[in-house]
């Protein structure tokens, strides 16, 4: 009998597969102040921008006038002193959050909520940015980084400008150790081999016979040493264009 597969070895949650997120600084999230977001408005100051092991995009620490601290994603261009302004009556400025129902069409924002009240949840990624497109009576429509354009409830917060750290992605790792602390931040094992080039008895893609290709596909309900691959997939291969 072969060892303990990889997805085995990942369930008894050691050490080495859990995320190191007692090293993470805060959630990045707006506070919630006000009901009538639309017609107030908030002075503050970026004390610090600051790394979140595990986040590609630096934290900024920022403190309002009614003494409140939260951290948020930086956008490109703020910097530490720098006066934001956060509600309905803020200019259209970088680093300045306002409800969306409110930002002039044509202007890229980010870390925008999906609810009103949720903190952020689109474009919070390195480099990420959605555009407003329009004001409907449904909502606010925006362009997603990944080209689908949705509708927004109109309160719903989103800061100006796009997310810093760009450039992330351009930078080469050059060394493996470096991919290594990169991934353990986050909770990742790396390096992985892949299973077909493991022997038969170690996992179910195993084999040392050429062109043994065995089926990807794998039901919900299979058992841990089997439910490798693709878990209860709805469709494989590239998808069709219409």
């Amino acid at each position: 009998m072969g060892k303990r597969i990889l997805v085995q070895r990942r369930g008894r949650g050691s050490s080495v597969f859990r995320a190191s997120t007692h090293k993470r600084i805060a959630p990045a999230k707006y506070p919630n102040l006000s009901r009538d977001i639309v017609n107030t408005i908030f002075k503050g100051q970026i004390l610090e921008l600051v790394h979140d092991p595990g986040r590609g995009a630096p934290l900024a620490h920022i403190e309002l006038e009614t003494g409140e601290r939260y951290y948020t994603i930086a956008p490109e261009g703020v910097h530490e002193g720098q006066i934001i302004e956060f509600g309905g009556k803020a200019s259209i400025s970088i680093g300045n959050t306002l409800p969306v129902g409110l930002i002039p069409e044509g202007t890229t924002i980010c870390n925008i909520e999906l609810m009103p009240g949720d903190g952020g949840k689109i474009a919070r990624s390195s480099g990420a940015y959605a555009t407003v497109i329009s004001h409907t009576p449904e909502g606010t429509m925006i362009a997603l980084p990944s080209g689908k354009t949705r509708y927004v409830n109109d309160l719903c917060l989103a800061t100006i400008g796009v997310v810093s750290a760009s450039g992330r992605v351009e930078k080469p790792f050059v060394k493996a150790g470096a991919k290594f602390h990169w991934m353990r931040a986050k909770g990742h094992k790396y390096p992985r081999v892949r299973g077909r080039a493991m022997i038969a008895a170690v996992h179910p893609f195993g084999s040392g016979r050429r062109g043994a290709r065995k089926v990807t596909t794998v039901s919900r309900n299979a058992p841990p040493g089997r439910k490798v691959g693709l878990i209860a997939a709805k469709r494989t291969g590239r998808k069709k264009k219409k």
